[in-house]
């Protein structure tokens, strides 16, 4: 049995025949969707967006999640009758015969108090590089066991965050698409909400309630 933590995108490619299509209707289909942002939220993402600035150069990884981005999940608010945003919660699932297995920083997945069916994955570090692993092929790892636990051809959605970087990514069967970065640091704090605010529409709509 592997961990997420063990997977760099090389392997991860050569070991499921994963390849990357830099055209990806379902990627550009999330991050180009309109969503409302409402003056208050306007408001309170110039504040992250501030504050992130003058300390990301302090902050270690718990202080990263704890002071930009759970504040950012909170205002979209993931929580629903039948699905929810789990912390640090064990997925573990077989991809081709292998056994893989962990804990990813962040996860969206059926169930209201305990994580069902994953849709999204997320994985953070403080720096761009890291030597404990890789930041894509950990969450890619994670999303090929949440891939095996839905129906065919459903796409999964995830995201990096390295430092105030923020790279969405959508795996559909063996090809997955990853975009450029947005910046929290910067006015892309907006479009970050705002492509967030659609992926709850996405579960909404997968675990079949009205938002």
């Amino acid at each position: 049995m592997s961990n997420f933590r063990d997977w760099k995108l090389p392997e991860l490619e050569i070991r499921f025949q994963l390849s990357r299509t830099m055209i990806s209707a379902a990627l550009q289909t999330w991050i180009d969707a309109e969503e409302e942002i409402t003056n208050s939220e306007k408001y309170f993402l110039a504040y992250l967006r501030d504050h992130l600035r003058e300390n990301i150069l302090y902050w270690n990884e718990i202080e990263l999640a704890m002071h930009a981005i759970g504040p950012i999940f909170t205002i979209v608010n993931f929580t629903s009758p039948k699905s929810n945003l789990f912390e640090e919660r064990e997925l573990n699932g077989t991809v081709d015969g292998e056994e893989i297995s962990g804990k990813p920083d962040g996860m969206i997945a059926s169930g209201k108090s305990k994580p069902q069916i994953p849709y999204f994955c997320l994985h953070e570090y403080k720096k761009d590089t890291d030597p404990s692993g890789d930041p894509t092929g950990q969450c890619l790892a994670a999303m090929l066991v949440a891939q095996s636990k839905n129906e065919e051809n459903m796409p999964i959605y995830g995201v990096t965050i390295s430092g105030e970087n923020w790279r969405f990514l959508v795996l559909e069967g063996k090809s997955y698409d990853i975009s450029s970065s947005y910046s929290a640091g910067s006015k892309d704090i907006y479009d970050i909400f705002r492509i967030l605010k659609r992926l709850k529409r996405i579960v909404a709509a997968r675990v079949g309630v009205e938002i």
